[in-house]
């Protein structure tokens, strides 16, 4: 004779697993922050800055190591602007990227040529070449994308 309960209990857990995984809704929230993240890299890469209005809040901020940031719309546009003139041949690609709720994880190549000025050095023609890998929390207030 089968024990009912035994079938039951892991009959009634897999339903409640199944009720408690991701929605679709959920999945579309993090497609869209995905989809705002490949955009923010390509505004790195070029240079159309006014494109930022359309993907970052005004209560934008961006942390760096060595405790540089910027903040808002404008803060973004004069950091992409200052990056595309010191290193005019800027790309940034992304190699993986990890997202989960309002959390997006990139791992990103950046490469570019310092012909211009760049934090108080002068030109040196080096190449620039970076594997780099940031997180971006994205419970800010997005405009439509």
């Amino acid at each position: 004779m089968i024990n009912i309960k035994r079938c039951i209990l892991p009959f009634l857990s897999l339903i409640i697993m199944s009720l408690s995984c991701t929605s679709d809704s959920q999945k579309v929230d993090v497609d869209k922050n995905i989809d705002v993240i490949r955009k923010y890299h390509e505004i790195w890469s070029n240079g159309k800055v006014e494109e930022l209005d359309k993907i970052i809040a005004s209560n934008f901020k961006s942390h760096f190591i060595g405790g540089f940031e910027y903040l808002g719309i404008e803060g973004a546009k004069n950091s992409v602007l200052e990056t595309q003139k010191a290193f005019p041949d800027w790309k940034e690609e992304i190699v993986d990227i990890i997202a989960q709720g309002d959390k997006v994880v990139t791992r990103y190549h950046s490469t570019g040529t310092q012909l211009g000025n760049w934090d108080g050095i002068d030109s040196t023609g080096n190449k620039v070449d970076n594997l780099l890998i940031t997180q971006s929390d994205l419970m800010y207030s997005l405009p439509d994308f």
